[in-house]
């Protein structure tokens, strides 16, 4: 016998019987969540292509389709970002900030490469309309692509992390520091009465599903709030009163945004936008929603251009909704690649265009970031809606800085920690001040 990408190549007979049960599970595992349903469902289609299946071949089939080697070590190392299936030449790994490694394993014929597609398609929850392309959430929560090629298909898995980085991760990471990071707990937060209408852009992997996933320790517990994405993604753990919604063949994006304004919520997160979808986001802040979002850009200023333009078409005089943008990158230090925020601008009216004022960027030939700059538009957005004076709410930014720094060194450092901190700030700031032995830095209260 050998073992090849996972499956028990004894004989051909037994290699059939796979295959065909492996077929008739493509797409019907992906909306399952419990291993026992799973069990149970690949159970019950061994017995309707083969009643004469004995146990040991039942039990071999199930293992078969939860093991996917020869990736399988890779799909649950937390370092390890993608892993890229380049058909039956090679495996590479993504881990930050090493970049590409390739893997010494590979899948060595195109008979295993299929089979190991197969494995993969039973957890596919949407295809296209040529069936060539398909998208996979596998059980440890990892999206997969698969697109066919002339010389096999090609497999990309974004692996998921069990745990989301935090802000605090982040920092340590020196992706931002703790004034931007109070900065944006103040754009997630609005002191409780408004906060910001955000874009985080940047090129696909560069971190921008991070800097939201981040932001969810901040939200206020009593906020709704609903997740639109085209693959689930962020990590909604925190939240209590969220919804995940997700597209598919039948219902775009656009759908999802126009219906969640039907849903009653106090803030929409869209996983990414790039298309007519823009207009109803638009549309959304315009009624008093808070939309967050990411989109693919390289500066505030190309963030504006995208939205002005096809597909989007945005009208220029209503891009100043959105309160503030943010710009991640990877960055190249020392040969090795960063994530860092290299800009935040918000926007400050129109005249023959959308005016952008540069809050903080960094300098990629110095390598060194400027000062963060006080908030002014939505500062007085915040003062107007919360009576706190712009004075007031600078003084409270600086506290919240102080507070990131106080929970680091106490080593409060998870998602969900944090999270926890901040509803006994909201709650009572004094006495959540108190605990870190923060008193002398006041309140708002």
């Amino acid at each position: 016998m050998r073992i090849s990408g996972g499956l028990c190549m004894a004989d051909d007979g037994f290699a059939s019987l796979e295959a065909r049960v492996f077929d008739m599970l493509d797409s019907k595992l992906g909306k399952m969540h419990e291993e026992e349903d799973i069990r149970k469902y690949i159970e019950g289609v061994v017995k309707a292509v083969d009643p004469a299946a004995d146990q040991s071949k039942i039990e071999r089939i199930v293992k078969d389709a939860k093991t996917f080697e020869p990736i399988d070590r890779y799909l649950y190392d937390e370092s390890v970002e993608d892993i890229m299936v380049n058909n039956t030449k090679n495996v590479f790994t993504y881990k930050s900030p090493d970049g590409d490694i390739m893997a010494p394993e590979k899948i060595a014929t195109r008979e295993e490469l299929e089979m190991f597609v197969r494995k993969l398609r039973m957890y596919a929850t949407s295809e296209t309309a040529s069936k060539h392309i398909y998208d996979v959430h596998l059980p440890n929560g990892s999206r997969c692509n698969i697109v066919d090629s002339p010389l096999g298909p090609a497999i990309t898995i974004r692996n998921f992390k069990p745990k989301a980085f935090s802000i605090i991760d982040l920092i340590n990471s020196g992706e931002l520091s703790y004034q931007l990071a109070a900065r944006f707990w103040l754009y997630a937060d609005g002191l409780g009465v408004r906060p910001a209408n955000l874009l985080v852009g940047g090129m696909p992997g560069s971190g921008k599903t991070s800097i939201i996933n981040a932001m969810f320790s901040f939200f206020r517990p009593e906020a709704r709030i609903l997740v639109l994405e085209e693959t689930y993604e962020i990590n909604t753990s925190t939240q209590e009163n969220c919804v995940n919604l997700e597209t598919s063949p039948e219902v775009s994006l656009e759908d999802l945004l126009k219906n969640a304004l039907r849903m009653r919520p106090d803030l929409v997160i869209i996983g990414e936008v790039r298309g007519a979808e823009a207009k109803d986001m638009i549309a959304a802040m315009t009624i008093g929603k808070i939309v967050m979002s990411t989109i693919h850009a390289n500066t505030a200023r190309d963030i504006v251009t995208r939205l002005e333009h096809d597909p989007m078409k945005i009208s220029r005089d209503t891009i100043p909704l959105i309160d503030a943008l943010a710009v991640v990158a990877q960055v190249n230090i020392e040969h090795k690649k960063h994530r860092k925020i290299v800009q935040v601008a918000e926007t400050s009216g129109i005249e023959t265009q959308v005016l952008l004022s540069d809050l903080y960027t960094y300098d990629y030939k110095t390598q060194m970031a400027s000062d963060i700059l006080p908030s002014v538009t939505y500062r007085d957005v915040l003062s107007k809606a919360t009576g706190f004076s712009p004075t007031e709410i600078i003084v409270e930014e600086k506290r919240r800085a102080k507070v990131l720094e106080k929970l680091n060194r106490a080593g409060v450092r998870d998602l969900r920690s944090i999270n926890e901190f901040c509803r006994g700030y909201y709650d009572n700031q004094a006495r959540a001040l108190a605990k870190l032995g923060l008193q002398e830095l006041g309140t708002m209260e």
